[in-house]
């Protein structure tokens, strides 16, 4: 498995604590790139203000810093695009009743 995909699904193992859904179905990582084993992520959250911005921040670092080959992980928080529920998988509209 490439590196990139191994990240990927490492992050399915990330969870919004109030939603129970992962940080990929959510929609939340809008940008992933490895450089010489530095994890750079550009991502959201739900909303501006989430008081569980560093559980979910740690958790994205805690789930990577133990793939072989990973020597960092750096998290940028944006809010530009702003997330809406149409960035959501299937997957996550279907946990939530929404399909």
């Amino acid at each position: 498995m490439e590196l990139k995909e191994m990240v990927m699904e490492q992050l399915r193992t990330v969870y919004d604590p109030e939603l129970g859904i992962n940080v990929v179905d959510l929609g939340l990582i809008y940008d992933l790139r490895i450089d010489d084993g530095i994890v750079s992520i550009v991502m959201t959250l739900t909303t501006p203000g989430c008081p569980l911005h560093d559980s979910i921040v740690g958790g994205v670092k805690r789930a990577l810093m133990h793939i072989e080959g990973i020597k960092d992980v750096d998290v940028q928080i944006t809010w530009n695009p702003p997330w809406t529920p149409e960035r959501m998988s299937e997957a996550a509209l279907r946990q939530l009743g929404h399909i």
